[in-house]
């Protein structure tokens, strides 16, 4: 399987665990991932509210870039799969189609819509397969409680999307049944983790985070695990501030996706970056009897 690789731009600097982590596991599962240094930034909705047309051709041309590859586009995030596919929604209309197309134009470049937005957990459940991966497990993630965070870009709008239920999805909990661990289910989980609003009322963000994981601690979770990394930094980064919010300690530790799957593959925490964590894995990573970070 071959895929134009995205990361996006918290991977690629804050987050790079992230994309230390993505590598090790595609290049386990055979999928190939093609690079392009000339994407730009999917303008994380902050430019979609400013300038949804200017948003939609910054992300047409991310897509054509990809398509003139022949290649299906594979993100690693949340925000970013919900920009370029609302991107490829919205340019089914005509009047939106012809400005972009006019803008594009006048940079030598030529969007057909034939190129398909796919986040990582979607390759893995649909197109790798849950069997699959089970079968290239090498260390069970037996004892591990984990609360899925899917973030709100990956499910909504719904319908523009395409994606599985908003309010129950399933596809990340049976990933999570497949490397071993045990989901855990909790109304927290299709939330807002308070990212889009950090940078303007940062108190507020920070309780909406720091209840989202009192959600999942509540409901038996000794981690959780997001496919987005603005939702990481909220629940990892942010997580001191959210403890003061709230007004108790949180300790819960927060995979990306694809270290939770890099484990149960048999990776080192070092090899997918789980030292750079703001809050400390020990605690999940000693549920399951053998592997810790050392300090």
């Amino acid at each position: 399987m071959k895929l134009a690789y995205y990361p996006g731009c918290v991977a690629q600097e804050s987050g790079k665990e992230l994309d230390m982590a993505t590598r090790w596991v595609c290049q386990k599962l055979g999928i190939e991932l093609v690079e392009f240094p000339n994407f730009s930034c999917c303008g994380s909705g902050f430019i979609d509210e400013a300038n949804p047309t200017l948003n939609v051709a910054l992300n047409a041309r991310n897509l054509a870039i990809a398509e003139g590859a022949g290649l299906d586009l594979l993100t690693i995030c949340s925000t970013c799969t919900g920009m370029l596919s609302l991107a490829n929604h919205r340019l089914k209309d005509p009047a939106i189609r012809q400005r972009v197309d006019g803008a594009l134009g006048q940079i030598g470049v030529t969007y057909r819509g034939s190129t398909k937005v796919k986040h990582l957990l979607e390759v893995l459940t649909k197109e790798v397969g849950l069997e699959t991966v089970k079968a290239r497990v090498r260390r069970p993630l037996t004892g591990l409680k984990v609360g899925a965070f899917y973030g709100c870009h990956l499910l909504r709008p719904a319908g523009e999307l395409g994606s599985e239920s908003a309010e129950e999805p399933e596809s990340f909990e049976r990933l999570i049944a497949a490397l071993g661990a045990t989901p855990v289910y909790y109304r927290g989980r299709v939330m807002c983790c308070g990212f889009p609003i950090l940078f303007v009322k940062e108190g507020t963000a920070n309780r909406i985070a720091g209840r989202q994981i009192d959600d999942a601690k509540a409901h038996g979770a000794h981690a959780m695990a997001t496919p987005c990394p603005l939702c990481h930094i909220s629940l990892d980064s942010f997580q001191n501030k959210a403890e003061r919010e709230v007004g108790h300690p949180l300790n819960m530790p927060v995979f990306h996706l694809p270290q939770l799957v890099g484990l149960a593959l048999g990776a080192t925490p070092e090899e997918l970056g789980l030292p750079r964590h703001m809050v400390s894995t020990d605690l999940a990573l000693a549920h399951l009897g053998e592997v810790t970070v050392p300090a």
